[in-house]
């Protein structure tokens, strides 16, 4: 396993193949983002299974990757469609992955990303707050 079966991996997760997570983590991964530190397969597997259940659409398109030794990283953009954000319309996310093998899996995983850009932003009334506050900063 290395940065390059990952990117395809990515590139073609759904939610009709959430089984091939068992053949790319370890069994004692550590997966952390924004939101969440999960310890064990089992764990991300439920992860996986609950975002999808509750998505119309996640799909990455992988910009660039590399890899030394047992550690890499992944840059990309999550097209998300989920019904209650965005009043259900596609957003755009842009994040960069920390990942380490061990045995041939990944061991763990760190996903870097804005969640304002993903989730606040795009929520009733506070979107509209967190915008405001992000366009006063940038003056």
């Amino acid at each position: 396993m290395d940065v390059q079966s990952v990117v395809n991996f990515y590139q073609k997760l759904n939610k009709s193949n959430l089984h091939l997570l068992a053949e790319v983590y370890h069994q004692e991964v550590v997966f952390e983002d924004a939101a969440h530190r999960l310890e064990g397969r089992e764990a991300l597997e439920d992860y996986f299974e609950a975002l999808y259940a509750n998505v119309k659409r996640c799909d990455f398109s992988i910009h660039e990757h590399q890899q030394v030794g047992d550690s890499g990283f992944l840059t990309w953009q999550m097209s998300l469609e989920h019904p209650k954000l965005s009043k259900g319309s596609v957003i755009y996310v842009n994040g960069v992955t920390h990942i380490k093998f061990s045995q041939g899996q990944v061991i763990y995983h760190r996903d870097y990303f804005d969640l304002g850009e993903m989730l606040y932003e795009n929520l009733p009334l506070l979107g509209s707050v967190i915008k405001s506050i992000k366009q006063r900063l940038g003056q």
